[in-house]
């Protein structure tokens, strides 16, 4: 009995665990500035090593944990990679002169029309 209700559980869980991931996929490709796409992108990875972890415990199966151990490592050198290439463009433009949040709000109006 125990054994349905924790498999019914995890099924649950996994389920919703899968409906954030696609929100925070929405949010990725929506923005509205970078930050937020930044942010998404390492939501999706931390849910994605949570998927995996929930389904290595519904299978039983424990390789599945080396996998989101090594997704992890994967997934915050991709932040780490963003956030250097978004850092970068800050500062190409902020040598320019022309201030980064009048850029951001001039692709943003360029966006609307």
């Amino acid at each position: 009995m125990y054994e349905t209700v924790y498999h019914g559980f995890l099924l649950a869980c996994m389920i919703v665990t899968a409906a954030l991931i696609l929100l925070c996929l929405i949010r990725a490709v929506l923005g509205p500035r970078i930050t937020d796409r930044v942010i998404a992108v390492n939501m999706i990875g931390t849910m994605t090593i949570v998927e995996i972890a929930m389904f290595a415990l519904y299978l039983r199966e424990s390789y599945l944990f080396d996998v989101c151990l090594i997704y992890s490592m994967i997934s915050f050198l991709a932040v780490v990679v963003l956030t250097k290439i978004y850092g970068g463009a800050y500062q190409e433009r902020k040598i320019k002169g022309t201030p980064f949040l009048q850029i951001e709000d001039e692709e943003e109006q360029e966006e609307e029309e």
